[in-house]
């Protein structure tokens, strides 16, 4: 892992993640970046919490251990904030580690509490930032629950596109991931929705057709 200080580009981090916008002068000036190999680890269940992370590029997984040593993963991250719940808590509760090389934003964890504390515009926009992550995780939870593949993708394609237009910014076996298929079960589903005309794919834009 690499580690950069001092020389962020601030306007060329915030064109490849928006939500680096929020961060206020007084964070920025204590921020570093973080550059990860495939499966770096950012940190353990059990350690003290010192840093908030920004998922700048690349994807992270929030993970605990089965008793078998199985992995359960509990978020994928390819771009914001993780661990947001861990800032009022005094040790990490998972571990967070990279699937891929990624780039992430580190703001200390007491420097972020004292921003929120003392800078009611940047307390307001962080309030809206959860409120939005919320809103997030409640359309991930319906569209789980929903059985046929067909309508994960359309779920998807509706909460996360516009207009019934979406670009995806992911592999399609990250995508299949997060709407909690295989692989193989997306590409068969994205096969038979364009065979029937019910979907419009060019490259990685999808488009529904009524």
């Amino acid at each position: 892992m690499n580690r950069d200080k001092n020389t962020l580009d601030w306007c060329a981090l915030i064109a490849m993640q928006p939500s680096a916008g929020l961060i206020p002068k007084a964070l920025r000036e204590v921020a570093t970046q973080l550059h990860t190999d495939s499966r770096g680890t950012l940190f353990r269940i059990g350690e003290p919490v010192r840093h908030v992370y920004l998922v700048i590029d690349g994807e992270v997984r929030l993970i605990r251990l089965e008793r078998h040593g199985s992995e359960v993963i509990l978020q994928r991250s390819r771009g914001g904030f993780i661990a947001e719940a861990s800032l009022d808590s005094k040790i990490y509760h998972c571990d967070a580690v990279t699937a891929e090389p990624s780039t992430l934003l580190l703001l200390p964890a007491v420097a972020f509490r004292t921003a929120l504390e003392d800078d009611p515009t940047f307390c307001k926009a962080w309030q809206s930032q959860l409120a939005k992550e919320i809103r997030k995780l409640r359309a991930q939870c319906e569209r789980l629950s929903l059985h046929s593949a067909a309508d994960r993708i359309t779920h998807y394609i509706e909460s996360e596109g516009d207009d019934g237009a979406l670009t995806l910014k992911q592999s399609r076996k990250s995508w299949a991931a997060e709407l909690g298929l295989t692989h193989e079960a997306l590409y068969r589903a994205l096969r038979r929705m364009q065979e029937d005309g019910t979907l419009l794919i060019e490259g990685n834009q999808f488009t529904r057709k009524p």
